[in-house]
């Protein structure tokens, strides 16, 4: 007997509802509550430090490292790009941190914990001038 359970119908209609239910809830709160946006962008006073939007500081962070930083952002990119055409063995039954998959798991959960540090350090602890400051 097979461990691997069937897509259909046992993923992905919950998954479609899920789906439709967090969009209807995305649309509601946007039409009650207003966007939390910042005043409009004025050229001749601009914001010091002028940071980027939160999804974009990890790569504005390692870009300020110098310039030859951003290979770093397009070497790890491109792992991540190919990871699924990586020769791995076959599996004995679905589950999560397989002993087979274990480096795999590893480069994309230190990517990941890579880019949120550099989110965080970028968000909370750059001051004027891009000095680094406590948050507090």
């Amino acid at each position: 007997m097979s461990r691997f359970v069937l897509s259909s119908p046992y993923f992905f209609r919950p998954l479609k509802r899920t789906l439709l239910g967090a969009l209807a809830l995305l649309l509601l709160l946007a039409a009650v509550f207003p966007a939390p946006l910042e005043v409009a962008a004025d050229r001749a006073n601009p914001p010091n430090p002028a940071k980027s939007a939160w999804f974009l500081l990890g790569i504005q962070e390692l870009v300020s490292w110098g310039t030859p930083a951003i290979y770093i952002v397009v070497a790890l990119g491109s792992l991540l790009v190919v990871l699924p055409w990586f020769p791995l063995p076959p599996l004995e039954h679905a589950g999560w941190f397989q002993p087979a998959q274990r480096w795999v798991t590893l480069w994309v959960l230190l990517i990941s914990f890579g880019l949120i540090a550099l989110t965080a350090m970028g968000l909370f602890f750059r001051g004027p001038d891009w000095r680094l400051v406590l948050p507090f």
